[in-house]
Formats: C-alpha cells, sequence, structure tokens
C-alpha cells in the first residue's frame, strides 16, 4: 500500500495537477502578503490582531503559517475577521 507521501509525489508528476497545485498555492500566497500588508500598515503585531478579532496570539500567528504554509485553508469568517481587525475589509472576486 503507498504512503501518503508517495501519491502525493506521484500526483504531482502530473503536468495538470501540478499546474493547479502551484495556482493555488501562488494565489494562497499573494493572500498572505496582503494580510501581512495590512496589518503592517495598521502598525498592528499578531496579539493586537488577536485582540480585536476576539481570539488568541496564537491563533493569529498560526493563521498566518497556513496561509504560508498551505496546509490548512482559513474560512471567509476568519480573513474577514482578521481584515477588518486591520481596518480593512475583504472582497472576493471572480474571474
Amino acid at each position: 500500500m503507498a504512503t501518503h507521501d508517495q501519491i502525493v509525489s506521484k500526483l504531482l508528476r502530473r503536468p495538470g495537477v501540478r499546474k493547479e497545485v502551484e495556482r493555488i498555492e501562488r494565489e494562497e500566497g499573494e493572500l498572505l502578503d496582503q494580510l501581512l500588508k495590512a496589518r503592517h500598515d495598521a502598525g498592528l503585531t499578531q496579539a493586537q490582531v488577536a485582540e480585536r478579532m476576539g481570539t488568541l496570539p496564537p491563533s493569529v500567528a498560526r493563521l498566518e503559517r497556513a496561509l504560508a504554509t498551505g496546509k490548512h485553508s482559513p474560512s471567509l469568517a476568519t480573513l474577514r475577521k482578521y481584515a477588518q481587525a486591520c481596518g480593512r475589509k475583504l472582497e472576493l472576486r471572480v474571474s
């Protein structure tokens, strides 16, 4: 029986799968960049964002790390709260 890593490795050898994974990683990287810029522009620490979101600082650190690693996709509600905590508005577009 193949391991998870072996299956992933095999799937990533398919051009269509690899291209889609790269697209998702690029989009999540852009989102992380925008969220971090919003936090930095607002002059806020992770702890301050957490307080405004009504959560704990480790939660904000996990959110930022999840977007950086792509290992977890936060909910739209969480992303909206983060943006609002930074004085911004989350906008989604389908193009």
